[in-house]
This record gives C-alpha cells, sequence and structure tokens, in this order.
C-alpha cells in the first residue's frame, strides 16, 4: 500500500504499530541477549519496591472502608461524638425455651434466666489483648459493673445500686436483677404487666399473647441487652477495645455458648458487639486456604497447556512456575511501591492476586504463542544469537497485545482509584500500580525464562534434572505446528460461526443475550447487604433470623439533638409537646414510628413535664413552679432538670441524653426516636432492608427537622446513616466508574489497536459483556453494594482483554476477505485467548464453595467475566470485525508472511533496492521502511508476498 492512498488513520495505525512492535522488539532482543541479567534487574526492581512495605499501612474500619468521606452523616455523628461520646456496645440474648415454642413466662423458666443474668453481671473478664500491642491492660480484670453505660431506670427501684446503674433493658427490670427478688415473687405475671404499655411489653416480649384486657399471659421469647460503655480507640488501622472485649469474649460468649450445658431449660440466641468483625473476619482468614489452592490450579493448568506434562526436555512446567512467580513479583513491587504512596491495605485486596493471576497468566500465553510460532526452524539448529532474534520477534508480535491488555486494565483501574469510596479508591489504586509491573515483568522476567527454558530444549537437558542430558534427540517438527485447539478454531469454530447462517444465529443470540442484560441491569437495585457478610453457619445468623421473626417491627434508632441550650428553657412546652410533631409520620418519608412507647420515643422535656404536674418539684429542687407547671426562672429551671436526671432521681433513664456544662447549665440534649421496619421481600421471599426507603427516611427527617425553626438549632444523627449515605452514591459511583472505565479504554483500544472501527467495535463488546453482568447479576439475586462495583470494575479489564487480542490480531492479518483475517485471528489468538479464559476461571472456581460474602460474590463475578468475555471475545467479535471489520495495518502482509513462512516459501520474493522502491517500482511508505529496518534487527529477512 504507497502512502499516497492511506487515509489518515490507517497512517496513524502503522505508525502506532510500527513503534510498539519496534520498541517491543528491541526489548526482546536484549532480553534474549541477557536473560540472566534481565531476571536479576527484575528481583532488584521488586526489592526496591518492597523497601515501601516500611510504610505499611492497614485499614479495617468499616465507617473508613465503605463510607463516603465528608458527608453530612459524618459531620453529624463528629458533632454527636462530641456531645456524646461514642455508641455504646450492645450485648444481647434473645431467650427462648428449650421446648420449641414453649411459654417463657414461667416461674421455672425465668429464675433459670435470671441465674444466667447474674453470670453474665458478676463475673470478671481480663483485657483480650491479643491484637493490642500494649501492656495497659494486661492482667487487669473488669467486671460488667465495672465497664457499663452508667445510666439510671433499668431497675423499678431507681435508688437501687449496684447493677441498676448500669444501662440494661428486658422484663428483669421489674425484680432489679435480682434472683432472690425475683423467686419471692408469688405472681410474675403481675410484675410483668408492671412493665409499660402492651406497646412496651411488644418491644421486649417475642410473639407475646394478651387477653381481652390487654394484660400479658404468655410469650415465646424475651430479650436482654447489656451496654458497654465505648472504651475504642484506632491502632494500625484498626479500631480495638481490649478492654470491652475481653469481657464480652469471656464473659457474655462464654456464657452465651454454655447455655446448653449449664441451663438445660433455655435455648438462646445472642449477639455481640465483637461478633461481627470475629464472624467475617474468620469467614476471610479461613477461605485464604483458597488462594493457595488457585495458584496451584493455575499452575497446573498453564505447565500443561505450554508443554507436555510428563516431565522431560518437552516439558515447561518451569515456565509455568515462573508465569507464577511473575505474577508474584508484580504482587510484591506493586503493594511495596503503593504503601511507599501511603496508601493504606484493608479486607478487600485480599482478592487482588487472583486479578493478577487472571491477567498474568493471560500475558503469558500470549507470549509463549508468539514465541513459538516465531521458531523457523529445529531448536537444535538455533544458537543464543538466533534464539535471542527470535525473542524479538516474539515480543515485537505480542508486544501489542499485551500492551492493550494491560494498558486498559491500567487506566479502568487508575480511574476507580478516584472513587468516594476509600476502599473502592485504594483497591484499585493498588491494582492499577501491580498491572504496571505485570506488564514489564512478563515482558522482561517471563521472557527472560522463556529464552532460558528453550535453551535447554534445545541442549536436549531434561527439565526436572537439568544438569543431565537424554540419551537420544528428541523427534521435532521443522517449524512450529498448531496445537489441537488452534487446529480447532480454524478448522470448526471459526468457519461455523463465520458462515452465512452462524452469523445469523450469532447475532441472535447475542441480540437476545443484550436484551436479557438491560432488562436485569434496569431491575438492579442498591439493597443493604451488611448481613449477607455473614456466614451461613455463624451464630450470627442465626440471631438475626430469631430477630426477625419475633420482633418484625424493630426500626432503626436515631436522635434527634437540640443545641444552644440557652433557649431550651424559652421553648420548653413546645420541646416538651415535640410528640406531636413527630405522630402521624409512619407511613411515608420520614418513616417515624408513632411515638407512643419509651422504646419508638424517650424526651427527657416530656419527662420532666409529667413529673412536675404530677408530682410537683419536692422531691428535685422544691423550686417554685409557675402556672404552666414549669420552675419560674431559667436557673430553677437546670436545677430541676439535673436533680431528676440524676443517677438516683426519679428520670435516671433520660441522664445519657442530656448534657451540662460546667456551670449546671444545659448545653445540649437529645431526643430519641425510632424509624418504623424499613425493610422488604427480596426475589427469595427473604427479609432485607430496604435501602431506598432508607435514604427516602434520612432525608426527609433532615428536612423536617431543619422546618423546625421556631425551635433552636437541631440534627438528626443515627449511627445508620453513614452507611445509607453510602447507599446514596453506590449506585452513582457504578455508573461513574463503570462508565469513565469503557469511555477510558475505548481511548486506549483506539491508540493501541489504531483503528476507530476496530476500537469501536471492542469497546461495544466490552460494553455489551458488561450489560450483561448486571442482568445475570440480577437473575442471581446480587444487589448493587460496594463490593459488587469492585467486581464490576474489574469485569471491565478482564472482558478487554478478550476482545482486545483477537482484535488486534484481526488488523496485523492481511487480505480483501475479512471472514479469512477473521478465521486467521481466531486461529492465531484462540488458543491463547481461551487458556487466559480458563486459568482466570480456574483461579476462582474453588472460591464458589467459600462462606464469606466477599468471595462468595467475587467468585460468581469472575465467572460471569470469564464465560462472557470468552464468548464476546472468541465468538461475537469476531462475526462483527467480519461484517464491519476495517482494512489491515500495510505491515500486515509482512506480519502474515512471518507467521507463515514455512508455508509460503514457494511465493516469489521481490528484493527492494536501497531507495525503498521494490524492483517493480512500487513505493513503500516510511513506516514500512522502518518496519524492515526493525525486522532486520531481529534476524528476519524482509519480504513482500505477490501474486
Amino acid at each position: 500500500m504507497s502512502s499516497s492512498s492511506k487515509s489518515c488513520t490507517e497512517a496513524f495505525g502503522d505508525t502506532v504499530e510500527g513503534n510498539i512492535s519496534g520498541f517491543f522488539g528491541r526489548v526482546g532482543l536484549w532480553v534474549g541477549h541477557n536473560p540472566r541479567k534481565t531476571i536479576g534487574l527484575s528481583i532488584l526492581v521488586t526489592v526496591l519496591c518492597g523497601i515501601g512495605f516500611l510504610r505499611w499501612e492497614t485499614e479495617n474500619r468499616p465507617e473508613e472502608l465503605w463510607l463516603p468521606q465528608n458527608t453530612q452523616a459524618e459531620v453529624e455523628t463528629v458533632a454527636y461524638t462530641e456531645y456524646f461520646g461514642g455508641d455504646a456496645r450492645i450485648n444481647t440474648l434473645l431467650v427462648q425455651s428449650s421446648s420449641a415454642g414453649e411459654n417463657v413466662l414461667t416461674k421455672e423458666l425465668l429464675i433459670s434466666a435470671m441465674q444466667m443474668s447474674e453470670v453474665i453481671t458478676t463475673e470478671k473478664a481480663t483485657a483480650d489483648t491479643t491484637n493490642y500491642s500494649g501492656d495497659t491492660f494486661k492482667g487487669e480484670e473488669y467486671s460488667f459493673v465495672d465497664l457499663c453505660v452508667q445510666a439510671g431506670g433499668s431497675c423499678v427501684d431507681f435508688t437501687a445500686g449496684g447493677v441498676c446503674t448500669c444501662l440494661m433493658t428486658g422484663i428483669f427490670k421489674q425484680w432489679n436483677y435480682d434472683l432472690a427478688t425475683l423467686e419471692a415473687d408469688d405472681d410474675i405475671l403481675e410484675s410483668i404487666n408492671q412493665y409499660g404499655t402492651k406497646e412496651d411489653l411488644e418491644t421486649v416480649l417475642g410473639n407475646p399473647v394478651f387477653d381481652e384486657n390487654g394484660r400479658v399471659i404468655s410469650a415465646e421469647a424475651f430479650v436482654l441487652s447489656y451496654f458497654l460503655q465505648d472504651r475504642s480507640f484506632v491502632e494500625d488501622g484498626t479500631t480495638k477495645d481490649p478492654v470491652n472485649e475481653g469481657w464480652e469474649k469471656d464473659v457474655f460468649l462464654s456464657t452465651a455458648e454454655a447455655v446448653p450445658q449449664e441451663y438445660p431449660l433455655l435455648s438462646v440466641d445472642y449477639f455481640s458487639s465483637r461478633s461481627f468483625e470475629d464472624e467475617f473476619g474468620g469467614a476471610i482468614s479461613g477461605d485464604l486456604i483458597y488462594v493457595n489452592i488457585s495458584y496451584i490450579l493455575a499452575f497446573l493448568f498453564v505447565a500443561a497447556n505450554l508443554g507436555k506434562i510428563r516431565c522431560g526436555t518437552g516439558s515447561r512446567w518451569t515456565l509455568a512456575l515462573a508465569a507464577v512467580v511473575t505474577v508474584g513479583l508484580s504482587t510484591a513491587a506493586g503493594l511495596g511501591l503503593s504503601s511507599a504512596f501511603g496508601l493504606f491495605y484493608g479486607p478487600v485486596h485480599s482478592i487482588l492476586p487472583f486479578i493478577l493471576l487472571g491477567v498474568g497468566v493471560d500475558d503469558a500465553f500470549v507470549i509463549a504463542n508468539a514465541f513459538d510460532r516465531e521458531r523457523k526452524v529445529p531448536r537444535s539448529q538455533e544458537d543464543n544469537e538466533s534464539l535471542a532474534k527470535r525473542t524479538g520477534r516474539a515480543l515485537a508480535r505480542a508486544g501489542s497485545s499485551i500492551t492493550v491488555t494491560s494498558l486498559t486494565d491500567f487506566v479502568a483501574f487508575a480511574i476507580s482509584a478516584s472513587s468516594v469510596l476509600p476502599a473502592l479508591a485504594s483497591f484499585c489504586a493498588y491494582a492499577a500500580i501491580s498491572i504496571f509491573f505485570l506488564w514489564i515483568f512478563a515482558a522482561t522476567f517471563f521472557s527472560s525464562t522463556m529464552v532460558l527454558d528453550e535453551r535447554r530444549q534445545r541442549d536436549n537437558r531434561r527439565e526436572c534434572l537439568c544438569c543431565l542430558t537424554r540419551s537420544r534427540n528428541i523427534q521435532e517438527d521443522e517449524v512450529f505446528e498448531e496445537g489441537i485447539i488452534s487446529k480447532y478454531f480454524r478448522n470448526y469454530h471459526a468457519p461455523a460461526i463465520l458462515s452465512p447462517v452462524g452469523k445469523i444465529v450469532v447475532t441472535i443470540f447475542f441480540s437476545a443475550l443484550l436484551g436479557f442484560g438491560l432488562f436485569g441491569a434496569i431491575n438492579l437495585s442498591v439493597e443493604d447487604t451488611e448481613r449477607e457478610f455473614i456466614p451461613a453457619e455463624s451464630y450470627l445468623k442465626d440471631f438475626v433470623t430469631a430477630f426477625d421473626e419475633y420482633f418484625p417491627a424493630e426500626g432503626i434508632e436515631f436522635y434527634v439533638v437540640f443545641e444552644d441550650g440557652s433557649n431550651i428553657y424559652e421553648n420548653r412546652q413546645e420541646l416538651a409537646e415535640l410528640n406531636t410533631r413527630l405522630t402521624g409520620l409512619s407511613g411515608a418519608p420520614t418513616y417515624i414510628a408513632e411515638p407512643v412507647t419509651e422504646k419508638a420515643y424517650r424526651n427527657v422535656m416530656t419527662g420532666l413535664s409529667l413529673f412536675l404536674s404530677e408530682n410537683g418539684s419536692g422531691a428535685i429542687g422544691n423550686v417554685t413552679l409557675g402556672d404552666d407547671m414549669w420552675p419560674t426562672s431559667e436557673e430553677d429551671f437546670y436545677l430541676t432538670l439535673s436533680s431528676y436526671t440524676s443517677m438516683t432521681g426519679p428520670g435516671a433513664v433520660y441522664a445519657q441524653d442530656v448534657v451540662f456544662d460546667n456551670s449546671t447549665a444545659l448545653e445540649v440534649f437529645r431526643v430519641k426516636c425510632e424509624y418504623v421496619r424499613l425493610t422488604k421481600l427480596n426475589r427469595n421471599d427473604e427479609i432485607i432492608d430496604d435501602a431506598d426507603r432508607q435514604i427516602d427516611a434520612m432525608d426527609a427527617t433532615r428536612a423536617l427537622v431543619e422546618s423546625w425553626t421556631d425551635l433552636q438549632p437541631a440534627f438528626p444523627y443515627s449511627a445508620k446513616f453513614t452507611t445509607i449515605e453510602g447507599f446514596k452514591v453506590i449506585q452513582t459511583e457504578l455508573y461513574r466508574n463503570v462508565g469513565l472505565a469503557v469511555v477510558a479504554v475505548g481511548v486506549i483500544v483506539f491508540v493501541t489497536v489504531a483503528s476507530p472501527v476496530t476500537a469501536l467495535l471492542i469497546t461495544l463488546n466490552v460494553a455489551f459483556c458488561l450489560l450483561e453482568i448486571l442482568g445475570f447479576m440480577w437473575a442471581l439475586g446480587f444487589a448493587i453494594d460496594s463490593v459488587t462495583v469492585i467486581n464490576l470494575v474489574l469485569a471491565v479489564g478482564l472482558s478487554v482483554d478478550y476482545s482486545a487480542h483477537v482484535g488486534h490480531s484481526f488488523m496485523v492479518k492481511g487480505g480483501d476477505s475479512k471472514d479469512r483475517r477473521a478465521l486467521e485471528a481466531l486461529a492465531d489468538m484462540g488458543a491463547a485467548v481461551l487458556a487466559g479464559g480458563t486459568s482466570t476461571f480456574l483461579a476462582v472456581v474453588v472460591l464458589l464453595f467459600s462462606d464469606s460474602y466477599v468471595f462468595f460474590v467475587l467468585s460468581r463475578q469472575f465467572c460471569l467475566t470469564v464465560v462472557l468475555g470468552l464468548a464476546h471475545g472468541l465468538i461475537f467479535l469476531p462475526v462483527l470485525l467480519s461484517l464491519f471489520g476495517p482494512k489491515p495495518f500495510s505491515s500486515a502482509e509482512d506480519l502474515d508472511a512471518e507467521a507463515n513462512v514455512g508455508k509460503l516459501a514457494h511465493k516469489e520474493t521481490v528484493p527492494m533496492d536501497q531507495t525503498g522502491h521494490d524492483a517493480e517500482g512500487g513505493s513503500n511508505s516510511d513506516s514500512d521502511k522502518k518496519r524492515l529496518s526493525e525486522l532486520e534487527e531481529v534476524g528476519e529477512e524482509p519480504q513482500k508476498v505477490v501474486g
């Protein structure tokens, strides 16, 4: 093709292809001459990057991993914590009869449960310093009374001391959590009915039965909760609370686990504040064995595909090991450099080895395939110089392919490194840096090991005992011969899909698949998947299931925090009647539960107003009251409120809801509220939290509080709000990150493949594949959450690999027949692409048996990515290229001749003169001449196929 007949895009494509091939040809030539030096340099680079481990930081706090930073909820949390400290640690027992469904409100069963409770409140434990580096807490013992949240109201006798000074909830309040008092009670049902209203009893009793007078007569369960004062601190990116965690482990959990043996009348489900971390962390660490298994499977598969299985001259077990080591070096260098940049390492980063294994093995197959195809003579006739030149030709051939895939993977991850979700941003930064090293080490370290392995085979040395040679030379083909898989693609697969009928069938099938993907993607929703992180066999799963059964109306707690205490006295009546503003809001946003129970609504101003109206101020300061039954001065109001909420006062239950300054003036107070149960049934009829309604509830609550302009400044707070903020951005993050990644992939493919049409077809292929993954996610019952978003970003990089290799190979296949070029592309790259996809599949297939949610989702999404990516790359894209593919690069004939030199030996060869014209007067472009010069450098005769 003359330069004058080329379009701008064709000239650009030839230039890019020539530059990339030339660069890798020179790299391959140097590597071929210096394989041992290359290996040494690769290891040295890894060691130097490993210095970054000196700055190694881990992060395990969920709020710093999965929640967007600098949100309104974070600001509210900081303000709330400054006033009231951290949230209490809750330890809960759900007590049932060992005879399923039996009444638990019997004296005998209650006595047994009280005995258990007394063990919990009196036993002592030492701090759990397993994951704590200091000596501060070692050897010290703590009881529940030492650690609990100090608050009154847990017992009916608010003057009682001891355990009654601790915050607890449950029907044992009626007997002051005292076994002797319970044993002396002759009418326990009467005592229980004094607990509160019917609604109050429904908050602590499971499936209660009431008589016609509204009095409880039986129940199937009751709940007991024990609250510990938060004493946590952050060390090495992890929130630690060794004192409380030690008590929870050695007293609370130990007692609950021993119930079947020690208290045969009881059956308990239980939850501790440390439970989630214990169970989730245990599932992750327990499944790390699958990482080792996946690497072993990948090693075996690579070895079986690169050479003979039986260890001997023709086997490539050490080369397969080198492929795995290449991934290991890339991982180590990537982790080290990422640490040097100050990036933290989190739990989700544990899936990084699977990503790199899939990409790295894919590159290894592509390089090995090119290396074998460039062998033009028997190995025994190759000296070191000839082998070095073959290495140059092989990397010139494979360099563009691995550059396309590595660069697109790098950019896809780099874009998502800007995510507002810290875990996603850090993970993608780690992945991008590691992919960069994988690209370098695949072209250098792995290629070096191929050179050494080829020398071994040439010298007829065994692999397992490489110092020994075989007694006789093995028979080998004169030139490279295609393997069984390549022959399958050439003789069966490609002719089938590229036939007229095959094209119609493929087009219809993938159109239907795309339609299914669109339908599923539209119906895919954001959901609160926190429960999914609990392993299936965990006691925590039993607790959640039982709690849902007995307390289906349990909602999310939140507080309205009123600041500017100087205005509280002025607005005292409006604040006392705040319940009127919260009534009737349960049916729609804001979804606030009716303020009719102490659990759903707790307001110190309402409580004080009722007490003063009924009892006067004699017991709480004896101040003068006005006609409105409030103290007549602000000073007297503060004195009355302080006395009322003291630990021995009648309003001790409100002690934690008020904050006084140093002058006993009220600084801030909070009103406790609760949402109705914001749940829904998923497609499997399982109860799950409804993220959309939770978002609506949070936003509507903020708007409601802001509308109270007649009151002092206030803001709502809930520990759940930070999570709900994540729900608000996660869907945006999904479409933003994946969308930008696809666009970036399209640009990179255009630059590297250097053909607008081919780049567009590859990009559309990737986009269709992602839509179909979303569709199957919906069909499998997955939701949009932080884990699935990460895996979808990974899917962009992986799916483009399968298409880019075939697309690039199509461009370097010459000829006028697009069908023939598509067939040759599949015959050339199909086996390597299929082997790379299969190795990735094997790397994650073992995770299908994982108990952890992260690995469970990863394995299924990876399998979807591999299957759909291979289907698109090896079936749909070749059909698209055969229909809409562009002209080949001008150098395609030359590359095609190199790849088939043995078969084309009978063709006429026309020599070039010194001016760059052939003997027939044809002109060659500058890129053609540069390409020919580079081929001469790596030992290939410049040829042109004619006829």
